[in-house]
């Protein structure tokens, strides 16, 4: 199945419309085996009829599917583990000081893809009961594609995917066998929740989460909506909250409303701008009430 520039313009085209992604030159490489599985099950015997069919517009439900089918959902658990230390040793304990009067901390994993940060975040508090014992942790996992949430609300893994990341231990203490797979335990799914949700759209909670991670998201947004997703990001965040990117990502030069934390490298909290544009918008909410 060869891929031609018109083809591969239009399913760019479809996939930026929908989730502000960009197809790059450097990913179309993706696309023929990303659509091969969804065209045999659609019987459909060349990427041309593939075409003709979505710009025809006579099944709606295949565009959705060719978009799910070109994003990147690449994840597993502890995912380049240091962030993950960083979190443990840094974030957390400070917000066990900060918090301990509400007892009550949430964290927004944007592009959570089927799960696996998710519940990555929720062992890091099941790990240490002693300390959250009492606490209301509230861990949202969201992602643009529908098929991945759905996973990802099931908690189910494959014995691959929890090899990925997780030592025997881990695997045994937080999942059990189920239906020929690893289903995350009641433990482990009670503190977290999935939905679908657009990066480029309002946050789901404004300002109220104390931690939002968005790794290896915005690598694949061009300027303009990198710019949006970043006004989006810091929307959700409490004043004293943190947001982490990917190793590859960074806030420098893209945004007036996010700096790096001087105290932990890899994390980034609010400007002082950011801060108080906020308070001025509360203020004048208020007032209009």
């Amino acid at each position: 199945m060869q891929v031609s520039d018109s083809s591969s313009r239009i399913l760019a085209g479809l996939l930026e419309a929908r989730t502000g992604q960009q197809l790059t030159m450097s990913r179309r490489w993706r696309i023929e085996t990303a659509l091969a599985a969804l065209m045999r099950e659609r019987g459909i015997p060349n990427l041309d009829e593939l075409i003709t069919v979505l710009v025809m517009g006579r099944e709606p439900s295949l565009a959705t599917q060719v978009v799910e089918a070109l994003l990147n959902n690449e994840t597993y658990f502890f995912r380049d583990r240091s962030p993950f230390d960083l979190l443990s040793k840094h974030a957390l304990p400070l917000l066990a000081k900060r918090r301990a009067s509400s007892k009550r901390i949430r964290i927004w994993s944007a592009g959570c893809s089927t799960g696996q940060e998710t519940y990555s975040l929720a062992m890091l508090f099941a790990e240490d009961s002693a300390t959250w014992n009492g606490w209301t942790i509230d861990i949202l996992g969201t992602d643009v594609s529908s098929t991945v949430i759905d996973r990802a609300r099931h908690g189910t893994y494959s014995h691959f995917e929890v090899q990925r990341g997780l030592g025997i231990n881990q695997t045994i203490r937080w999942f059990e066998e189920h239906d020929g797979g690893w289903r995350a335990v009641e433990a482990l799914r009670k503190p977290v929740r999935f939905q679908v949700h657009n990066l480029l759209e309002p946050p789901p909670h404004p300002r109220d989460f104390d931690i939002v991670l968005c790794r290896n998201v915005l690598l694949y947004l061009n300027a303009e909506k990198k710019a949006l997703a970043f006004e989006r990001l810091a929307s959700a965040m409490a004043s004293d909250g943190w947001l982490m990117l990917g190793a590859g990502e960074t806030v420098i030069g893209q945004t007036r409303k996010l700096m790096a934390d001087s105290k932990a490298r890899g994390l980034y909290r609010l400007t002082s701008e950011a801060n108080d544009s906020s308070a001025e918008t509360e203020l004048r909410t208020a007032q209009r009430a």
